[in-house]
């Protein structure tokens, strides 16, 4: 029986003690993990680092990554397993995504994408 992917959205928050060069390691694991798994990655994107709400583990700041993936659903309990276990991680949600949502995604990114060939163009007159 061939398994369904399901749209998911990922956002975790890495540790922002380590170095650059770590946590660019950390995003890439994160992402070739579902890929090895199943998963075809759809667009990561780095928020960079940011003032945490609250203090998680006595840290006040952390390096924001949302990536959103298609994958089955067997492999999200061992994706949040394997970040669970990484100290580097704060925290994690994951979310599936539900028709509603995947038009909304797909809204916004061609908005983003309009937006750049107007700045583009607009840049090109200058």
């Amino acid at each position: 029986m061939a398994s369904n992917k399901h749209t998911y959205e990922l956002t975790y928050i890495v540790n922002s003690v380590i170095s650059d060069e770590q946590v660019k390691d950390m995003v890439s694991r994160v992402t070739a993990y579902v890929k090895e798994n199943g998963g075809d990655v759809i667009e990561v994107d780095e928020w960079g680092a940011r003032r945490l709400a609250f203090p998680i583990q006595k840290k006040r700041n952390g390096y924001y990554v949302n990536m959103y993936f298609q994958a089955p659903g067997e492999i999200v309990p061992r994706l949040e397993r394997a970040m669970e276990i990484d100290d580097n991680i704060l925290r994690y949600l994951t979310l599936r995504m539900d028709a509603k949502m995947v038009r909304h995604y797909e809204a916004t990114k061609s908005k983003r994408a309009a937006e750049a060939e107007a700045a583009e163009a607009e840049t090109e007159e200058a």
